[in-house]
């Protein structure tokens, strides 16, 4: 992929104020495309547009949390009106919390799905609603949506669901002619797999011996986002190193 695949596109990348999203939203601003990046962290979300901007790329920011899914219309045009359209919707934000299946409380539960798979539904209904034929919305999936590991029941639910969403939304909007597909990556080298203690180690199932780099996800997003994956909807592309085959 050339390193203007994306000019003139407008992003809107969800979690952008680290990590994964972060890598996410500078990987599409590198391609040519200016960002809308939202996070719940102002300094990292404001961090992030500032280096998008270095890059000679427009970035506009908002302090969000997509849990309140009342505020989200107003998000998505006001980032449409700063960034003049949206032509692709990266829903990344997510949030994984292990407990044991016995333990695991409603509060647990909802505050898991409502960012993880509640919150991507209602953000690509109003993203949607801007875009014009040639749109593309990206979630960002899991290697555990195929494949389960014990104390993690509401997020592989969540992922699980994050799956179905996006082949049935690439049903429903391809007369639109927008793709819908998701990313799936395994252990990510992020501070969030650093903060889960042996959770950030390289697990067994990741046949190539290491964790899966940010802007390798990045990468594969922006593959999605462009024109040359333009007969590509409904699919989830896992970059877990072999992973989801077990």
């Amino acid at each position: 992929m050339n390193g203007q695949a994306l000019s003139g596109r407008k992003a809107l990348v969800t979690g952008a104020g680290r990590g994964l999203g972060r890598a996410i939203a500078l990987t599409l601003a590198s391609r040519g495309a200016d960002v809308a990046c939202w996070d719940i962290n102002a300094e990292g979300v404001e961090e992030t547009a500032r280096l998008i901007r270095e890059k000679g790329r427009n970035a506009v920011s908002r302090v969000m949390d997509i849990t309140r899914t009342s505020e989200i219309p107003a998000a998505v045009d006001e980032a449409a009106a700063g960034l003049g359209g949206l032509d692709i919707l990266v829903n990344n934000a997510g949030v994984n919390r292990p407990v044991p299946a016995l333990e695991v409380t409603e509060e647990c539960w909802d505050s898991i799905l409502s960012v993880n798979l509640k919150a991507p539904f209602f953000i690509a209904q109003a993203v949607v609603k801007h875009m014009t034929r040639g749109g593309r919305i990206i979630n960002i999936t899991s290697s555990l949506s195929t494949n389960v590991l014990d104390m993690r029941v509401p997020y592989q639910t969540s992922k699980g669901g994050i799956n179905v969403l996006t082949r049935a939304l690439a049903l429903e909007w391809a007369p639109l002619g927008i793709t819908v597909n998701a990313v799936g990556p395994a252990i990510v080298a992020t501070e969030m797999t650093k903060s889960m203690g042996s959770s950030s180690s390289v697990h067994p199932k990741m046949l190539l011996g290491r964790l899966v780099q940010p802007e390798e996800i990045g990468a594969a997003v922006a593959f999605l986002a462009s024109d040359e994956a333009a007969m590509i909807t409904g699919q989830a592309l896992f970059v877990d190193e072999g992973w989801s085959i077990h």
